[in-house]
């Protein structure tokens, strides 16, 4: 028979809104159920037992002040399945070089060994709230999308759409053709991403294709007379193979390396590696590439945490943006009701599933949508979010074009315009080619987004 630990570990006399104004706890949301056989609140009090000082047995070792730093439910709603767990700040590791925070820590104690008991069928964390004093303690982004609307000579404030794209196919190009294109797309558009399993393959080695990228930006930058952007994975196991290719990533674009944003994989790659990127080149824009979240994250998961808890995460790491899908507007699963994750991470406060958060400052991190995006899908997305202040990467929306990456490129920025002005895309259509063309290189959206196009575009074929 387990140990009965509600005595200790859960207080449902905690009020949660003394709790927030204190400010000494990080207070976390999630969904659980208990295993068959075993009670809610029994459950939720192992779980926090398990997530700060407990055990299964009382053991000797354990004085006043341990107790004072026990994690403790303070609500449930057993017919929503939702517990609600207060963590004091202290139980939270700190670093020993200069006393900061780390997610590492977070995640162990709030999601650690309490996902594989045997009295929990499943938790999920759906929500979690930082208070001032450990919000000082994280990082968050050195560099958010005003800096890269300043490299573009934007405004840096509503500085607009970022057209990107990936090259594709996402592998089996060599050095020289995956340079000619990424030239062609930068003939029209801004950005463009290592697609995240790309690096340093036997036929398209980095220091090979690396030189080959660097002068495509250049030439593209003194033909268009517009900046160009490359986010350049250096994503790997070891610290020092990262600092290495992003060493030298950086030494052969020059002049041009303020331009180059880092792409890390850093769900695969975990905290550590994002920290990395973050602390060893604060000067550059931090790219965080969610590869592999859907393994825990996807609506149909009732473990882990959510793609929303990842994002605010993301934020107090320093990434400076993240994917963060295409809330139903793209190939990927998710809905509308994800621009939640955009708000959470670009705005100063915002209301959360759970928990209103206050960032005091902290730089934003910049929503990057991606995944079977193009420019006829664009403007139903943006009207759903509200604003087009994002990176998007299209590599079909851009590549699929029927006359070339960089019309593919114009389209897009098109698609924001046409929404940015109000206008009906049908009729927007008439008068900018680019766009007009995309609803030939893309019939299928056409047809179901704006049907009955090819009679009023005159396309007949």
């Amino acid at each position: 028979m387990a140990l009965d630990q509600t005595g200790r570990y859960s207080d449902l006399s905690l009020d949660e809104d003394k709790l927030l104004a204190d400010g000494k706890h990080i207070l976390v949301a999630y969904t659980m159920t208990p295993a068959e056989g075993h009670g809610y609140l029994s459950t939720a009090a192992h779980f926090a037992a398990e997530s700060s000082t407990g055990t299964n047995v009382e053991v000797s070792t354990t004085d006043d002040f341990t107790k004072g730093v026990d994690a403790l439910v303070y609500e449930i709603d057993e017919a929503k399945g939702i517990m609600k767990i207060a963590y004091p700040n202290e139980l939270f590791d700190r670093n020993v070089t200069d006393g900061r925070a780390m997610i590492v820590s977070f995640l162990t104690l709030t999601i650690g060994n309490n996902q594989g008991m045997g009295d929990v069928a499943c938790a999920q964390m759906q929500d979690f709230y930082v208070p001032p004093k450990m919000l000082n303690l994280f990082d968050g982004p050195s560099k958010d999308i005003s800096d890269l609307w300043r490299l573009l000579g934007r405004p840096i404030e509503n500085g607009g759409y970022i057209a990107g794209t990936i090259i594709k196919p996402k592998l089996g190009l060599r050095p020289k053709p995956f340079a000619d294109a990424a030239y062609q797309f930068w003939l029209g558009g801004d950005f463009i991403k290592n697609d995240e399993p790309q690096g340093n393959q036997v036929f398209c080695p980095t220091k090979k294709v690396i030189p080959l990228i660097a002068d495509a930006l250049a030439r593209a930058q003194d033909e268009t007379g517009e900046a160009k952007l490359f986010s350049a994975n250096i994503t790997a196991d070891d610290y020092h193979e990262m600092c290495a290719r992003a060493d030298y990533i950086l030494e052969t674009f020059g002049e041009n390396a303020p331009q180059v944003a880092f792409l890390v994989d850093g769900y695969v790659g975990g905290p550590g590696m994002v920290t990395t990127a973050r602390r060893q080149y604060p000067d550059q824009y931090l790219h965080y590439h969610r590869a592999g979240h859907g393994a825990i994250t996807s609506p149909s998961s009732k473990r882990g945490y959510t793609a929303y808890i990842l994002a605010k995460m993301s934020r107090l790491m320093g990434a400076s943006g993240i994917h963060v899908g295409t809330m139903g507007y793209g190939k990927m699963e998710g809905g509308q009701e994800d621009k939640i994750i955009a708000y959470m991470i670009e705005r100063d406060e915002c209301q959360g599933p759970f928990y209103y958060q206050k960032w005091y400052g902290m730089k934003p991190t910049t929503p990057i949508i991606s995944g079977g995006m193009n420019a006829l899908r664009l403007p139903g997305f943006f009207e759903n979010l509200g604003h087009g202040n994002v990176i998007n990467t299209s590599g079909g929306g851009s590549y699929g074009h029927i006359d070339s990456p960089a019309a593919g490129a114009k389209s897009l920025h098109q698609a924001f315009d046409c929404w940015k002005q109000g206008a009906d895309p049908i009729e927007y259509a008439k008068e900018h080619n680019e766009f007009a063309r995309a609803f030939e290189s893309f019939p299928g959206d056409a047809d179901q987004i704006f049907p009955g196009w090819r009679d009023k575009l005159g396309v007949h074929k």
